[in-house]
């Protein structure tokens, strides 16, 4: 009997060698991260939050690069000789077309003579 009482002894003193407490605490932290998943509904709470922001912000900043401004004052100078030619309806078409283009830039950044083109139709002067 002596010999299963030793062995027994030992046994529940290797319960908590190394091993098993690094996989108890492996399990604790998996546990957590489980369970802050869960409660974050899965992070889609988060971005549902900060991704319209961060897509906001990235358009602001790219409608401020110079290629964009630079891509509208080429269409809008486009928009501007088609609109010389045009006659009749076409020309109140292009009229709103360009002023919904020009809304979408800065007007400080665009060229002086295409800034008042856009400022006269503003006005119904063209």
């Amino acid at each position: 009997m002596a010999y299963r009482d030793e062995f027994r002894e030992v046994q529940k003193e290797t319960w908590w060698t190394l091993p098993r407490v690094f996989l108890i605490l492996l399990m604790i932290v998996i546990a957590g991260y489980g369970l802050g998943f869960l409660a974050t509904g899965g992070d889609l709470a988060i971005y549902r939050f900060w991704a319209p922001k961060q897509a906001n912000a990235e358009r602001e900043v790219f409608e401020q690069t110079q290629s964009y401004v630079q891509g509208k004052v080429e269409y809008l100078n486009q928009l501007r000789l088609d609109y010389e030619f045009a006659d009749g309806p076409q020309k109140e078409a292009l009229r709103r077309t360009i002023l919904t283009e020009a809304s979408t830039v800065d007007n400080s950044k665009l060229p002086l003579d295409l800034r008042s083109f856009v400022s006269g139709l503003k006005g119904g002067l063209r």
